[in-house]
């Protein structure tokens, strides 16, 4: 192997590789190394985002950005510290194929509607009072919901309360962009006018898992909002069983149309950990993002501690070694996203256990957050 190394570092070659660049040719004998990796490595790094920091430039945005000033969204995205130089639409991402945001909407506010092929979510983390308009339905949003919108439906956002609401955005725009599949339109008049009830398909949909007679057939988006009442309920249910050794106690939120996720590419979990929870160790291709709802606790990753509590952000990358511990006294709930219908579309989903030190992983260092 070192000769053949030193073959590929002889001048020759090196001679030869420069020659064909002009050509727009290139030597895959050179490339293999990095094209075929033994495992995956999309770049990502594991990153934590205080809510602190988050809200205080939240707070300062608002002061700036509003939709009268043209800007349509104000919001906030994670960045991941591995990704800012894989960028090549400009922007930044926070996994290899999806991307985070914190978004802020203030009392009397609209921000107009618009339609993309990119499939987008939200997770409503503080604040009441503000709705979104998604394909016609009028949806108000409450702390601990979540609510869906596949690629090409119209939405849009306005404030009727009198405190400012926050929520996590993800969408799948780095995937989406990728494949060469991005396409956006905004809204001829600003915010879609409703055309249905107020809250309808969360009224269709008040008894879980069964369907009006009236949907037999696959819908996109039968239900637009998934309230945390009825969250929680179906967590506190299957909370009286053994917890899953890795993830607690967790639900996905599915279209019950089809039995699949609620967004087509994008795969959305609450978590329950129960306080004192140690999960064993382990790893998989799909790359996640969580927030912190409430409780307190800290994620192992690759042998890097992650102190987290509430409002905080964590990534995960794929095939990164992870588990975690809650802290606090209280139980903590982690809403998480990640490309796992993706990966399982081609085939690529592995996951793989820890089997060293009964399954925990050595603390080598800690994250300091900025």
């Amino acid at each position: 192997m070192a000769g053949k190394n030193s073959f590929f570092e002889s001048e020759e070659v090196k001679a030869f590789n420069e020659d064909i660049q002009q050509y727009n040719l290139g030597p895959l004998w050179n490339a293999i190394p990095d094209l075929m990796n033994k495992t995956p490595d999309t770049g990502a790094e594991p990153y934590l985002w205080k809510w602190e920091t988050i809200y205080q430039k939240l707070m300062e945005a608002k002061e700036i950005f509003t939709p009268e000033r043209g800007g349509e969204r104000r919001a906030i995205y994670l960045q991941n510290p591995g990704l800012t130089d894989r960028k090549p639409w400009g922007w930044g991402s926070t996994t290899q194929n999806l991307y985070a945001a914190v978004q802020l909407i203030l009392p009397g506010e609209k921000a107009p509607s618009h339609r993309h092929t990119q499939s987008a979510l939200r997770f409503i983390t503080n604040g009441d009072g503000a709705f979104s308009t998604v394909d016609g339905e009028k949806m108000y949003m409450n702390e601990g919901d979540f609510l869906v919108t596949p690629g090409g439906l119209w939405h849009g956002h306005g404030h009727e309360g009198d405190e400012p609401m926050i929520w996590m955005d993800c969408l799948d725009i780095p995937f989406v962009y990728s494949i060469g599949g991005t396409f956006f339109e905004p809204y001829p008049d600003g915010l879609q006018p409703a055309k249905k009830p107020d809250n309808y398909s969360s009224h269709h949909y008040e008894g879980g898992m069964v369907r009006p007679i009236t949907h037999r057939e696959p819908q996109v988006a039968p239900v637009g909002k998934y309230t945390w009442a009825q969250t929680k309920d179906a967590l506190d249910s299957i909370s009286q069983y053994e917890p899953d050794p890795y993830d607690g106690y967790g639900v996905e939120y599915i279209n019950p149309s089809t039995g699949e996720q609620a967004n087509p590419t994008i795969l959305a979990k609450l978590l329950k950990l129960p306080s004192g929870f140690k999960g064993k160790a382990h790893r998989h291709t799909d790359s996640n993002i969580f927030t912190v709802y409430k409780g307190s606790g800290y994620t192992v990753i690759n042998g890097q501690k992650f102190e987290w509590s509430k409002g905080d952000y964590f990534v995960i990358p794929s095939w990164a070694t992870h588990e975690h511990v809650v802290t606090s006294s209280e139980d903590a709930y982690l809403f998480n996203v990640s490309d796992q219908p993706i990966m399982e579309k081609f085939n690529f989903q592995q996951e793989e256990a820890y089997e060293e030190n009964e399954g925990h992983q050595q603390i080598t260092s800690v994250f300091e957050p900025k």
